[in-house]
């Protein structure tokens, strides 16, 4: 059955951010998206200009027509506006038990207030004990422990303040700390872990939190565990970061469309994602120029052994000397190491940051599961554009 997410945020008109992030996030993840808005904004990439509240008990009936019919496997919550709001939301999810995701938003990315600061203690007392994780940024989890963040050491402690005895698990992302990598942690009743990436210079980052967010809800309701649904969803939105259109004169915003064929939810006995092929070349000039004739993207130049190119939709072609012609085929699967032992065969991992499960058709025909991450489309040895 397919992953169903109820989300519970405002609308932003530019798109780049709140429900519409979300309902983008989620329909790339193969999930199917319901929602109930809690504000309409008028926002583009410059700003947010203006705010209008949906009467708190029409949050809550739509909430409650979801619920009632189409049924939910996670809920994500995000802009909630004032403590009135909080109250009906609060009331409305009682009695449910599928995971909720509480992204705490506080203040939009050009600096607009979107939480009255009277609903703080709403916000904890009321929803904070309902979620099975919070996502709160810096800013956010200095608001909600009152505690200064100065470094990467701070976040931790103040995450572990929030977390309590572990009854909720707290994701404290680190982007508006400096450095050139950005680091996240997961505090559980189980421990902590820690994941980073490198910082991407770009200004559109518009939604980057509202798409983690219902990332990690579209995870869990597939039922992935939570340190599972949380790397998938920082992998998805690097990549959107990668794929960002370059709209508007502000932040920003990322480019969802460009993810489906990086990032996938896929259920028990279904394929993984068939995204990459590789055919053999015995003139590497040639072959390049064959390709780039096409009108595939080159984006990995290693003569004369091996060069990779992408096409419309994200699929990736590579070429790599040798002298029978033959062809590769790879699925990428979210569940490689269990496939690969439900198959009986080895998960290698590659100098060149995939990991791969090497198999044979019955005609003889070479088959690769793999996990490729980011390195598939943005090594750090892609070509620049």
């Amino acid at each position: 059955m397919i992953a169903r997410v109820l989300i519970i945020a405002g609308s932003d008109s530019g798109g780049g951010a709140g429900i519409q992030a979300d309902i983008k996030t989620v329909t790339m993840l193969g999930g199917y998206a319901a929602t109930a808005i809690t504000a309409i904004t008028v926002q583009n990439t410059l700003g947010v200009s203006a705010v209008h509240p949906v009467p708190p008990e029409i949050v809550a009936a739509q909430i409650r027509a979801v619920l009632d019919d189409i049924g939910a496997d996670a809920i994500k919550i995000g802009m909630l506006g004032d403590a009135a709001t909080i109250e009906a939301v609060a009331d409305a999810l009682a009695g449910v038990t599928v995971p909720i995701v509480l992204d705490p938003v506080m203040v939009a990315k050009g600096g607009s207030a979107l939480l009255a600061e009277d609903a703080v203690g709403a916000l904890l007392a009321r929803l904070l004990p309902k979620a099975a994780v919070i996502t709160p940024n810096v800013p956010e989890l200095t608001v909600l422990t009152g505690t200064e963040i100065a470094d990467e050491a701070d976040m931790l402690l103040a995450a572990q303040e929030l977390a309590g005895d572990g009854a909720v698990s707290v994701l404290a992302k680190g982007g508006h700390l400096d450095g050139d990598t950005v680091t996240d942690w997961l505090v559980t009743r189980d421990g902590q872990e820690r994941f980073e990436g490198a910082r991407i210079a770009t200004r559109h980052t518009h939604g980057t939190g509202c798409t983690l967010a219902s990332a990690i809800a579209c995870g869990l309701a597939a039922g992935l565990p939570l340190a599972d649904a949380v790397e998938r969803a920082r992998r998805f939105v690097v990549t959107a970061l990668h794929e960002a259109p370059g709209l508007g004169r502000g932040h920003g915003p990322m480019g969802h469309q460009a993810v489906r064929l990086d990032v996938g939810l896929e259920q028990a006995g279904t394929s993984g994602r068939l995204n990459q092929i590789t055919v053999t070349t015995r003139d590497y000039a040639a072959s390049v120029a064959f390709y780039r004739a096409l009108g595939l993207t080159q984006i990995v130049d290693a003569p004369p052994r091996y060069a990779r190119f992408e096409g419309c939709g994200g699929a990736t072609l590579s070429i790599h000397a040798g002298e029978a012609p033959g062809a590769t085929v790879y699925f990428e699967a979210a569940d490689l190491d269990a496939r690969a032992a439900a198959l009986g065969v080895p998960v290698v991992a590659q100098s060149w940051g995939w990991r791969e499960a090497e198999l044979t058709d019955p005609a003889g025909n070479k088959l690769i599961l793999f996990d490729g991450g980011t390195n598939r489309r943005f090594p750090e040895w892609r070509l620049k554009s």
